[in-house]
């Protein structure tokens, strides 16, 4: 089996999204020229690499802007095939928003928004889109000793509501106000919950226990109030979070009026610290932890029970010889109060994945860089786009599973230690296979060649 044949076996299944048997073609087309072509990932370009330049392009846009599926079904058949190297009680997935950068003015759900390059000291914007993005966090670290590979399950737009100008009648000033409280990132967060749930309960997950990780974008009243059945959360917490506890019985109260923060908790030497082995930076490591239960956050969860951890800095060293330094403190927040402490600290660290995810998609992928403005298909694409390169992340775990094998390209000098292969490996294997089996294409109109990648690069 290989590494094409296992993707081209994954895309199969997308056949129910669509309507058509021809418009699956496409979209898997265009899927496959999306992870084959060269440079910038125009939807020009990868017409061209599909060899569709002699062709009229107006089907391939129609695609995105005319025909009728859902976008985010193409996930199915990955969180499918995924959820079964998910062994035990808890299924953890990473979520977190990214930003597509975009240059038209006629886009209409382009706004303008912070620049994640900025310095600390100096605030830049950038126009663009903003996507929630959710991961299944697949614990390689299991069965194979490497690190955990996060599989895109969610890529969901989320724009902001348009200003009013400022000369705007008052009535749409408070229709603004009105539709801010309802259309933000932590509301698009919450509309997310359930579907997850519903989707591990579809592909056969319903006993186990979905545990969302995120950062502190998402560690607020809005997310926390939200309590699902089967659903847990696990958010990083700000260090000066006022917590308490419950007052004591007999008390009209129901928080106690002592307060503390999670900072204080770190520096108390009354509260002891505990280990625990997890799976991080390649190997297994000993982690220090504090941990407190039943903790109420006035402010955030108001009335929920959370539990405290405090995650101790961590040592490293920039090399073998040199001194060693510090990460700072980890304060999570999180809404299992029975769960091992052990596998909440290891899904949370284990969510540093999507971030590995957001990179491959923009830098190695070019997600976002197909120049789009109709309404309907700016935020098509890029789905598409993620769920071809989850799909391909499937398939290399399918095929070789978690580890590297001879198959990848030989490595360089100065990777020679990487244990697993990245997203680059992938698509130079896989390309390597489309101009060499170029019958695994043929059914679906596709006679590539390494001749036609480099024409279509140049073009």
């Amino acid at each position: 089996m290989t590494l094409l044949a296992t993707f081209l076996e994954i895309v199969q299944d997308w056949r129910p999204v669509f309507c058509q048997r021809r418009t699956h073609l496409r979209a898997v087309r265009q899927a496959i020229g999306g992870l084959l072509c060269l440079g910038r990932r125009t939807l020009t370009r990868i017409i061209w690499t599909n060899g569709g330049q002699d062709r009229s392009w107006s089907a391939e846009y129609h695609l995105f802007s005319r025909a009728r599926w859902s976008e985010q079904n193409l996930f199915t058949p990955i969180l499918q095939r995924g959820v079964a190297w998910c062994t035990g009680r808890y299924v953890g997935m990473a979520a977190d928003d990214t930003g597509l950068r975009k240059t038209g003015r006629s886009i209409v759900q382009a706004f303008f928004q912070r620049d994640p390059l900025s310095p600390h000291f100096w605030t830049n914007l950038m126009l663009g889109l903003r996507f929630v993005q959710v991961s299944l966090l697949v614990p390689l670290y299991r069965c194979g000793g490497v690190a955990a590979r996060a599989l895109p399950i969610r890529f969901e737009l989320a724009p902001v509501v348009k200003r009013p100008r400022r000369k705007a009648p008052e009535q749409e000033w408070k229709q603004y106000r009105a539709a801010k409280k309802t259309h933000n990132l932590s509301q698009s967060f919450v509309s997310l919950m359930p579907l997850l749930r519903k989707a591990l309960d579809a592909v056969g997950a319903a006993a186990k226990i979905l545990v969302l990780a995120v950062d502190g974008s998402f560690c607020n009243r809005t997310v926390l109030a939200v309590t699902l059945a089967g659903v847990q959360l696990v958010a990083r917490a700000r260090k000066d979070a006022v917590l308490c506890f419950r007052a004591a019985s007999g008390s009209r109260r129901f928080y106690s009026p002592e307060k503390f923060t999670p900072e204080q908790v770190l520096k108390d030497p009354r509260r002891p610290w505990k280990t625990a082995r997890l799976f991080y930076g390649g190997k297994r490591r000993d982690l220090r932890y504090k941990e407190q239960n039943s903790v109420y956050w006035q402010g955030g969860a108001r009335r929920r029970p959370l539990r405290l951890l405090v995650v101790a800095p961590t040592p490293y060293r920039k090399r073998n010889s040199g001194r060693l330094y510090y990460r700072q403190p980890a304060f999570l927040l999180t809404t299992d109060l029975t769960a091992p402490a052990r596998t909440l600290l290891q899904i949370y660290f284990d969510r540093w994945q999507i971030e590995v995810n957001h990179r491959e998609e923009k830098d190695t992928l070019g997600i976002g860089q197909a120049q789009l403005w109709n309404a309907t298909s700016v935020p098509r694409q890029p789905v598409l786009a993620v769920a071809a390169y989850s799909a391909l992340l499937l398939a290399s775990l399918l095929t070789f599973g978690p580890a590297r094998v001879d198959a990848y390209a030989a490595l360089p000098k100065w990777r020679r230690k990487a244990k697993r292969p990245s997203c680059l490996d992938l698509i130079t294997l896989l390309r390597k296979e489309a101009a060499e089996q170029p019958q695994l294409l043929a059914p679906i109109g596709l006679e590539p060649t390494f001749r036609g990648f480099t024409a279509a690069a140049a073009a």
